[in-house]
């Protein structure tokens, strides 16, 4: 029969290829995007891909899509509106599962309306926040949360792109296409289970931390002397200390309390006035927190460009007084900073001793740790006037304007544009990273740190890479082989067949073409056997849709792991008992929603 024809040399060699990729993969040794090239190398090399079509990956949508994903995402955390929502509906949610819970139904459901990409775009800044907040590595949420994207997908229409790929195929084979809700009878309660083993069994994922940490991750800790002063627009006014530094509970400490001319001890229960000087001590980003929730000022006057107007391009910078600088035995306010350099000194850190005077007074030393505001384009000419070194290009947000509820507008303008069909989701989420860089929400220098790309680059060389299953005749070799297994099986068994074959292509093919291939292959099965097809389209776009198995399947998987620190191996580990439970959930309901008779 032709279903036994023996496979070509395109084929086994296009078979070996991906086999020996996800060997590599598994092996662990060289880093993913590594592995992606030189596998994209080694297909170009035998013929597999031709020559001009190897770096199509990189204009491809999907790349597209995550890297403009990874921009809005850090836009939306940088705003500080994320840390806002936490404190006002969650002030006190610290227990890990409680904080996975909250996480992964809001994926889960945003998911179901929007695009699953954007849902966890706007959800993993909460995600860093309860991970810093219960002192628990970020990987142990984002993992569940974009397993709970790609469930919250299934419940409609609209929710990822085999729904609707095979909505239309429908009306080709029926002449009746799926509705928007036709899928949310089984795909609820999908979500639903999945949710429940996401919830109890979130531990079987490794603690991982960044893959790339570089020198910021180190940064990370470092303690910082800072002085605050509470004004007439602070929320904070007439409340207690305690209630300021809950904003941050752990991380910022209060060393003293200057009111005036008398120095106060810093109690927990004591009433902010108007001018009280707080002295405050932390790392960084935590006193961004304090300072920009509570809306305190920090010392120092507003940096003006030449004409005296405010610039738009105020950054404040981390760096380190060297043995020569000219800062070294002088204060800040002996030195005139603002006067002589344009510049605010707005923190200090100094290892192994607590400041306890005001920032103004501090006489520095050698080897302590400055964060100076100025503009942007001026500092790194006056650090090396000053004789200071950059610690880190990291954005220190301490002192920097920034509005809450502009990247939650563009994030929402991307999200409505996608729901409703105006624009296609890459076009959409890169119009909106855009926009997060002309209206300022991310300075220019921080772009191309907010992307990650090693997963980029992994993304855009494996594109040309799977394709070659297509373009050797692989899909239909597959085909022609579950064919001739499915011939005679009851219903159940023809119905889990497509599905673990839709879940095991999917990561090779992109899940619409993973439903262009099958969901033919599905009908014709259902036809053979004299059974209905509508189950059959929906284990398909199940299968399609239920990538757990691997990064690369899907954007939101791969979104992930860069931020997770994840290994390739680290996918099954999660992916494994979710892809037996969503088979062992969906098929009884699928029969029971869509008979077959």
């Amino acid at each position: 029969q032709q279903i036994r024809s023996p496979m070509t040399t395109e084929q086994i060699l296009a078979f070996s290829v991906i086999g020996a990729m996800m060997a590599a993969f598994i092996w662990d040794r060289l880093r993913y995007d590594v592995v992606a090239c030189v596998t994209l190398i080694v297909a170009v090399a035998i013929g597999l891909v031709p020559a001009d079509k190897a770096f199509s990956g990189f204009s491809d949508d999907i790349v597209i899509i995550v890297g403009s994903a990874l921009v809005v995402s850090a836009g939306v955390a940088r705003s500080g509106i994320v840390d806002l929502a936490i404190k006002k509906f969650f002030p006190s949610l610290t227990s890990i599962r409680g904080q996975m819970l909250l996480l992964v139904v809001s994926v889960t459901v945003l998911s179901a309306f929007i695009k699953n990409i954007g849902a966890l775009a706007i959800m993993m800044p909460v995600a860093f926040q309860f991970a810093r907040r219960s002192g628990t590595p970020a990987s142990t949420f984002l993992m569940p949360m974009a397993f709970g994207a790609l469930l919250g997908g299934l419940m409609t229409q609209i929710g990822t792109s085999p729904n609707i790929v095979v909505s239309r195929l429908r009306a080709e084979i029926t002449g009746e296409a799926f509705t928007m809700f036709d899928f949310t009878p089984v795909g609820a309660t999908l979500a639903v289970a999945g949710t429940i083993f996401l919830m109890f069994f979130y531990w079987l994922v490794p603690k991982r931390e960044n893959q790339n940490p570089s020198v910021q991750e180190a940064l990370e800790s470092s303690t910082f002397s800072t002085e605050a002063t509470v004004g007439k627009q602070s929320p904070f006014l007439g409340k207690s200390l305690n209630q300021l530094l809950s904003i941050a509970p752990g991380e910022v400490i209060a060393t003293a309390i200057l009111r005036g001319h008398t120095r106060i001890s810093p109690f927990p229960d004591i009433v902010l006035k108007e001018n009280d000087a707080l002295l405050l001590e932390g790392a960084s980003e935590p006193l961004d927190r304090i300072v920009s929730q509570a809306k305190l000022s920090l010392t120092g006057k507003p940096i003006a460009d030449g004409d005296a107007k405010p610039s738009g391009e105020i950054a404040a910078i981390e760096a380190v007084i060297s043995r020569d600088s000219a800062l070294v035995g002088l204060s800040a306010r002996e030195l005139s900073l603002y006067n002589t350099y344009g510049v605010n000194l707005l923190a200090v850190s100094r290892k192994g001793k607590r400041i306890r005077e005001r920032l103004g007074e501090v006489m520095l030393r050698s080897g302590d740790v400055v964060v100076l505001q100025g503009q942007r384009q001026a500092l790194p000419g006056l650090l090396l006037e000053l004789g200071c070194l950059p610690l880190a290009e990291r954005e220190i947000l301490l002192g920097t304007s920034r509005s809450a509820m502009v990247p939650l507008a563009i994030l929402v303008a991307a999200m409505g544009a996608t729901a409703l069909g105006l624009a296609p989701v890459a076009v959409a989420f890169f119009a909106a990273a855009l926009a997060m860089v002309i209206l300022k929400v991310i300075p220019l220098s921080e772009i191309y740190r907010a992307v990650d790309g090693p997963i980029l680059v992994m993304l855009a060389a494996l594109i040309p890479v799977s394709d070659t299953l297509r373009t050797t005749g692989g899909s239909e070799l597959i085909a022609g082989w579950l064919g001739a297994a499915a011939d005679g099986l009851p219903a159940y068994g023809a119905l889990i067949l497509i599905m673990v074959t839709a879940m095991a292509v999917t990561p090779f093919l992109n899940n619409a073409a993973t439903v262009l291939v099958m969901a033919p292959i599905a009908a014709s099965f259902a036809a053979g056997l004299g059974y209905k097809p509508d189950a059959f389209l929906m284990a398909v776009a199940i299968g399609a849709g239920s990538d757990f198995l691997t990064p690369i399947g899907h954007q939101c998987n791969t979104l992930v792991m860069g931020p997770g620190g994840y290994r390739f191996s680290d996918y099954p580990r999660l992916g494994l008992p979710l892809s037996i439970i969503i088979i062992a959930v969906s098929i009884p309901m699928l029969l029971l929603v869509w008979p077959v008779n």
